[in-house]
Order: C-alpha cells, then structure tokens, then sequence
C-alpha cells in the first residue's frame, strides 16, 4: 500500500468531499479515502498493482473535480533529485541549452527543463557533484534559480488560489449590491410606505416596473453566475452540492417572475397590475448577493486558517553568511550544503540545522518551541534553522538543509494534520453526503403540499419551495470539524506542540492514564554528579575529583562522563590515565601517574578488599544517597576508601507540577521504567506518583501498555521516541519528547518539540478546547437546518405563524458557515 495527498480543485460543500470520498473508495485498489473540505484535500491509500493515480484523478474529473498528486521523485536509489524554478527562458533554445550544459556535468545522470512551467529537474549523484554547482552551471548559461519546494510550492500555490479567489468574490459583490439595494427598496418601497415617481408605480405602470425590476436582477444574476455553472451540471450528474440549491432556488424564482413579465405584454391592464405584484426578482437577487458575501466572509476567514503555516515558513531566511577560504559570501539558503560553515550574525536567523563551531549567543527558539525564555548557545550545541540569533556572532556548520532541517518537518506534520480527520466528523460526512438531495425533495414536497393539500397559491407555495432550498447549508455540517482541527493543529505548531491528525486530537480529550518513561522525560536523561562525601582526614576533594576525573576519561560510561562534565565545571585539566582497565559490570583500575586508582560499585571494592565501614559518615551518606535514588560510586587510590560520589539522574523542575496537574483532570498517572523498584519508587514519590511499573526492559513496554488497555483504559504514552518507539505506537495517544524528535515523526501521535513536560498540559488542554469548539460549531451547523427547515417549509405558518421569507433564509445560511468558521477562529487565542 502507497499513501499520498492529493490537492482537490472545484469542491463548495461538504455534499462534494462526500461524493468524492465514496466515488474513489467504491475503486478497485483503493484501501482508504479521506477528504477534507477545509484544506481542500485528498488523503489516498491505494494499492499500485490494483489502480494508478492517473485513475483515480480521472475518476474525480468524472465527478467534476480536479485532483492534483505530487510528481513522483525519477532518482535511482543513491542518487539525489534537484528541482528549480528557472527565470531567463524565452525559448524552447534557452531551455535546450541548460539541459546539454547541465547533462555535460560530471556526476549528473538526467536533465530535464519544461518551457511551459519553467521548472528544471536534475538527477544527480551526490558524491560527485553538489547541488550548488549544477545551480552555478545554470547561472554561468544567463538563468536565475530558486530551489523547488513541493510542500512550499503547493502551500503558496493554494495560498495565492485562494486570496484570487477572495478577490474575485470581492470584485462580484460590488454589482451584486450596488444593484439587489436598490432592486429591494423598489420592489418593497411601496410596502414600507415610500412613494414611487408615477413612471415606476406599478398600479400605473406595472410593465416599467416590472422591467426595470429584471434590469436591475440580470446584472446580479450574471455576478453569480458560478452557482448555475456548478451547481446546474453538478445536478445533471446526480450529485447535487449546495450551488445547486443555489440555483434551483434563484433560478425558480427568477423565471416564475420572467414569465410573469412576458406575460404583461398581452394582458390587460388589471391583470398587468396583479402580474406586477406577483414578482420575485428582489428574492432572486438579494439571495444571491447575500449567499455571495457569506461565501466571500467564508473564504476570507478560512484564509486566516493557514496563519499559522505561513508564520512558520516565514521564519526561514532567504539568505544565509557562507564562510569560504576565509572570506564571507552572501548566497541563497536553499544552496547551503551539509558541512557548509555559516556565520550568524546578531538580530538573524539561523539559517539552516546544525551546531554551533564557533561563538556564544542565546538564541530565540519561542516560534518553534514556544519556550519565551532565550537559550544560552555555545561551541557543540545544536541549533535550529528558524530560530533568531539575539547578541553573539556564531559560527554554525550546517548539518541538515532544505526539507531535512526541523523546520521543513514541523511544517510538513502541520500540513498533514490539518488534511486529517477526526472521527467526530463522521457523522457529519455522512449526513452531508444525503442532505442535499434531501433538502430538494423536502423543498418539492414542502410546494406541493401547500399547493394542492394546504389550498395555497402558486406564488405562496413557490415562496416555501424556494426558502426550503436555500436555508439548508451543507457547507456548515462540512467545515465544522475540519476548521477546527486547522487552527487547532497550527495553534499547538506555535506553541511548540505538533499534533500529527485530526484522530489524536479527538483522543487526546478522552484519556484517563498517562504512561511515563522515566528516564528522559520525567528526569532530563542525563545522570549528573549531585554529591561527593570524603572519607576524613584522605585527600582533598578537588584532588578526589581530579584523579576520578582523570581515571574516568578513557570511559564511555554515563557515569564516568557525569564525573568529567563536574571536572570541568571546576575548570580542572586532568591528564590521561597511565594505565586502564574496565571491569565489565563492576568498575575500572587506572593508573596516574604514582598511583593506582579504583572506581566502582561495592562489589568492586570487596573484590579488591578496600574496607568500607570504617567511616559512619560514609555509611550513613550512603544508606542517604539510596534513600534518594541516587547511584553510589566508590573510589579508592593506594588501597584507601577516600570518597563516595552520588550520581542522578535529575528531575525535571516541572515533573511534580505536571503530575499534580494531572491528579487533578482525573487522569492517572503511571510511571514504566526498567530501573530497579527501589530506585523507581525513590523517584516516583518525589514526582507524585502513586503507580510504579519497574524493571521493565524497553522490548516489553508495549506489552505493558497493551496491558492496561486491556483493562478498558485509554492509554497516553509519554517517552522519548527512541526506546520507547514500541510503546509509542501502540499507545491509544503516542506523546513523544523533543529530544527523539527523528523517531517521533514515525512512532508518536503528538510531538512536544522542547523538552518542557508543561507543553503535554498544553497539548491535552488544546485536545479538550478544539474538541469543545467543534462541538460547538457542529451544534450550530444543526441548529440552523433542524430549526431553519421546518420554519422554512411552513411549520409555524399552519398554526397561524408567519413565513419564512426567503431573503432571510438565504441570509441565514451564508451565515451559518460564518459562524462556524469564525467560531473556530477563536482558538488561535489559545494560551497554553
């Protein structure tokens, strides 16, 4: 099975994502089909041997859709693909040229230029070329390149769509009100009690009146004239969507006061007055004018959805410092390579990933991380592409670049989720998918039933057939659980919390244990040297350090490399050692200089005989240090206990707060270790824990979570994404740290991209407000049908209630959409 997103041209209602996803799913070859009508997407599973994309896009052309896939990548394995945007081409020579001198390049396999769209693609390897040497290539032929971003491209692609879109709405709403307002005021005038010049009376000259009303309509009806071109032909091919109601709406009462009109040229003047009053041109026309606003205030708000993605993708620079044979050159960010050095200057933004070579600087990480506070930044530390350099010049080498850095990533996991789905919109879906066909039978039966049962007129029940038809709004049932998710997802991007579909988020809310790893997410993962206790009257604890330090730099160990990052916190230089050798499970003999140093568990020392209880200070620190959960280590030099060093591994200063937090949303926090129990329940108690699972080896987590959900609980798993990947997956809701953010992307349901245990408050806290929010919009998108339909059909008229005049119906719906959309738009105000 393949999985790929496809963008869906042409949609208006959830009655359109409803027909492509059964249309496509009833294929041959297809596993799964999701279409989400607020990012105007198509998520496919399909099989390769059973169907082809080629396919499936004609399938949705046949529906009256366009569907457009991402181009396949044509590189071999170990070969690389470069894609360009290429400025200068004028003809099919110019593009002729770049292919023979790029295709004379060492090391590339293929080129390939397209005239038409300007685009450039290069199959090369790697090892022996650089994409910044096929680009110079181009530049030495007179061309202009920009690196080719799909996820890039397509955003800004859709982007621009949509503001044309906005403005072309825009632009068809100034003739539709600059002539419905005063098509309404002449047609109602006189009932409001506002004199007409005797030339438009239409007691005294109904045919003018009657004209001027269908001048003043045709211009409206030719501004909305998308309704009819969709909605007419969506209707022909059985699958009618909300432009079809639209029409059938307008246009009913568009020619029923046609014909009125035409038939004023044969009648007599009696009759021509009683024609004159029996027209509904204002109906046709305010209609359209209002549904047009409503669906230009839909565009205009769904437009600020993808806010969120362009404040990301806005945090990349354009250009970026190359250091090269010691001098500085300015070139575009997307021709940085791996291992490039980079100078970063204050007040810029890091250009690319990678770690710092040169310099100390703090560095803003808040529109990745979320984290307000500046991180101090020195020669080994990782840095973040994106992220703004405050005081410090540093030198950076580059590590990943272009769709590689964490940036691109986060970017294309926000895209993703907000293509996705929730479950709760499964009902809605399903519903949209029969609605609208309901709607226009309801609207026939509605007529009829006035016509020929209730004795009404043919203009009374033409009037009821028409509010039927457009009060019902299937785009509001269709928007409510994927606006939602859009903002949501992208509110939580800023907020340093990247949750990956719409499925987590819903999950997310419904949760009652939360599973935590220990190492690496309730503490830092880092054991450090928390205390050292000298044997009285031995050595200095400064020498203690310097000869353990000094015995412990040939070792691997986390424990040893506690001990030396101590030394060098005491800016002390020890040598290395003169001899060495490690005792797999118990300790190391080293030899500085004169003396003979031990270092180990107790074992090691008994081994060695090294008497240990002479000293009831080192006895009562280490019954302290256990008590603690901390690892006791012993040293010895010349056949003398002299000190104890307590190694942790710290917690972090947020665990309590979060646990307590927890307690009190009802949750039940468990923590699942493969430390020992007594040490385990040591480090549980400080962190508030009640439930401990210890002595679990990282192949048997999951079993330990398919455990609990056997017990009927909905299961969080909090790790680090890289052991505990497993876990991870199999957990109802995966919630995978910052630190193992490369495993995450493949195992976890939700990525806390700092490693602050507060931002899993916040993702659950999000979970619950857009899940509140999309109840909120789905109970509106109902309300306006189940309430506005039966008002619509004539319910309240039968008991004596007035009617439900089909301006107002029209109003209503064009409202309905806004209100679910700007509801949604509530949630970028979310504080986490």
């Amino acid at each position: 099975m393949k999985s790929v997103q496809a963008q869906i041209k042409g949609m208006h209602c959830a009655a359109c994502s409803g027909r492509i996803e059964r249309a496509v799913g009833a294929m041959d070859g297809v596993d799964a089909v999701s279409v989400n009508l607020a990012s105007e997407t198509m998520d496919l599973t399909y099989d390769p041997e059973g169907t082809t994309l080629e396919a499936v896009a004609g399938r949705v052309r046949e529906l009256g859709f366009e569907a457009d896939f991402p181009v396949a990548t044509t590189a071999s394995p170990g070969l690389d693909e470069l894609k360009l945007d290429i400025g200068g081409m004028h003809c099919a020579a110019c593009s002729a040229r770049i292919e023979r001198v790029t295709g004379k390049l060492p090391g590339v396999s293929s080129a390939s230029v397209n005239l038409a769209s300007g685009a450039g693609s290069f199959v090369f390897d790697p090892a022996r070329i650089s994409r910044r040497d096929i680009r110079q290539a181009i530049a030495d032929a007179g061309f202009t390149t920009q690196a080719r971003s799909e996820t890039f491209t397509l955003f800004q692609t859709r982007r621009r769509e949509a503001q044309e879109r906005l403005a072309a709405q825009k632009r068809e709403l100034i003739p539709a009100f600059l002539f419905a307002l005063p098509l309404l005021v002449l047609s109602m005038g006189h009932m409001w009690g506002m004199p007409l010049p005797g030339w438009l009376d239409p007691m005294r000259a109904p045919l003018t009146f009657a004209l001027v009303q269908l001048g003043l309509t045709l211009p409206v009806v030719w501004s909305g004239r998308n309704f009819y071109l969709q909605g007419i032909p969506a209707l022909l091919r059985g699958g009618p969507n909300m432009d079809s109601l639209v029409a059938i709406g307008t246009g009913s009462a568009f020619l029923y006061s046609l014909w009125n009109t035409a038939a004023m040229f044969v009648a007599q003047q009696e009759a021509m007055v009683h024609l004159a009053m029996d027209l509904y041109y204002e109906s046709a026309a305010v209609l359209i004018a209002m549904i047009s606003l409503g669906k230009y205030f839909e565009t205009r708000s769904r437009l600020k959805t993808s806010d969120a993605i362009r404040a990301l993708m806005q945090l990349a620079p354009d250009t970026a410092t190359l250091i090269r044979d010691g001098q500085q050159v300015t070139i575009p960010v997307d021709e940085v390579e791996p291992g490039d050095t980079l100078l970063v200057k204050p007040g810029e933004r890091i250009p690319v990933d990678g770690e710092v070579a040169d310099g100390r600087s703090s560095v803003d990480e808040s529109m990745l991380t979320g984290e307000s506070m500046p991180v101090g930044k020195a020669m080994g530390d990782p840095v973040a592409g994106g992220t703004l350099n405050t005081f410090g010049a540093l030198t950076v080498t580059a590590r990943r670049v272009g769709q590689d850095t964490m940036l691109a990533r986060i970017i294309r996991m926000v895209q993703e989720a907000q293509g996705s789905k929730a479950p709760i919109a499964n009902l809605a879906d399903r519903i949209s998918f029969y609605f609208v066909p309901a709607v226009m039978l309801l609207a026939v039966a509605s007529g009829l039933a006035w016509y020929f049962v209730g004795g009404a007129g043919f203009p009374f029940s033409l009037r009821i057939f028409v509010a039927v038809l457009v009060i019902a709004c299937p785009c509001a049932m269709g928007l409510a659980t994927p606006v939602s998710i859009m903002v949501g997802t992208g509110r939580g991007a800023q907020l340093g919390v990247l949750i990956k579909s719409g499925r987590a988020l819903q999950e997310a809310g419904k949760l009652d244990t939360v599973v935590f790893d220990k190492t690496g997410t309730l503490t830092h993962g880092r054991p450090e040297l928390a205390a050292v206790t000298m044997v009285r009257g031995t050595m200095a604890r400064t020498e203690a350090v310097y000869l353990a330090a000094a015995a412990e730099s040939s070792s691997e160990h986390p424990l040893a490399q506690a001990i030396m990052r101590h030394a060098r916190e005491l800016k002390l230089e020890p040598p290395a050692p003169d001899g060495f050798e490690a005792v797999p499970g118990k300790g190391i003999r080293a030899v500085i200089g004169y003396r003979t140093v031990l270092i180990g568990n107790r074992e090691f020392m008994e081994d060695n005989r090294i008497a240990l209880d002479d000293d009831q200070f080192a006895v009562d620190a280490i019954k302290h240090y256990a008590d603690q959960g901390a690892t006791v280590v012993y040293f010895a030099s010349e056949n003398k206990f002299n000190a104890l060093f307590a190694i942790a591994d710290a917690m972090r200063d947020e665990t309590p707060e979060v646990i307590a937090s927890l307690k009190q949303s009802g949750l039940n926090p468990i923590m699942l270790t493969g430390d020992n129990e007594a040490t385990a329940r040591v480090v549980a108690a400080r962190a508030g824990i009640d439930t401990v699972i210890a002595g679990v080896l990282p192949d048997r987590k999951a079993a330990e979570i398919e455990r609990l959900q056997a017990e009927g609980r909905t299961v969080a798993m909090v790790g680090d994404g890289i052991n505990d990947a497993p876990a991870l997956a199999l957990a109802d809701i995966g919630v995978a740290m910052g630190s193992g953010i490369d495993v995450a992307v493949e195992s976890g349901d939700v990525v806390l991209i700092k490693s602050d245990l507060r931002a899993l408050l916040t993702a659950l806290n999000l979970s619950r407000a857009t899940m509140t929010n999309i109840k909120q919009n789905l109970f509106w998108a109902f309300a306006f049908n189940v309430i506005g339909l039966p008002v619509a059909a004539g319910l309240l008229h039968i008991f004596g209630g007035p009617t439900l005049n089909p301006m107002i119906a029209g109003t209503a719906m064009a409202m309905s959409s806004v209100t679910v959309v700007s509801n949604a738009l509530r949630l970028r105000f979310f504080k986490g």
